[in-house]
């Protein structure tokens, strides 16, 4: 199975950045889509930011011109670069993606246990 491990999330002032990072292990052939997902508390999980295994991305308007994702397919992770950060940012970031299984060849769908991103004013 693949086991996805998010880290870089802390707390930032307004107007800050983080970087956060995903990292894929376990038994992977490759992966395809990976994307950042966000919770804040009382509302539903959103997509933040995707993208494929080629390399094109889509983002929530939200976030469009502040949040750039990237992937390095040969460390199997994804990044989230998070600039001019707000309060409304806040929430946990979840990882996720997209990967065949070594031994059916289904593709299937992990999440990672999430990173708190902490926005104060």
């Amino acid at each position: 199975q693949v086991r996805l491990v998010e880290s870089g999330g802390g707390l930032v002032q307004a107007g800050g950045s983080l970087k956060l990072s995903c990292a894929a292990s376990g038994s992977i052939f490759f992966i395809n889509d990976m994307g950042w997902y966000r919770q804040a508390p009382g509302k539903q999980r959103e997509v933040v930011a995707s993208i494929t295994r080629s390399g094109r991305t889509n983002y929530a308007d939200s976030v469009k011109g502040r949040f750039t994702i990237s992937r390095d397919n040969a460390k199997n992770t994804v990044y989230v670069q998070m600039n001019s950060l707000q309060p409304e940012d806040t929430a946990v970031y979840y990882c996720n993606a997209d990967a065949p299984d070594t031994s059916t060849f289904q593709s299937r769908n992990y999440w990672g246990q999430g990173t708190q991103v902490t926005v104060s004013s």
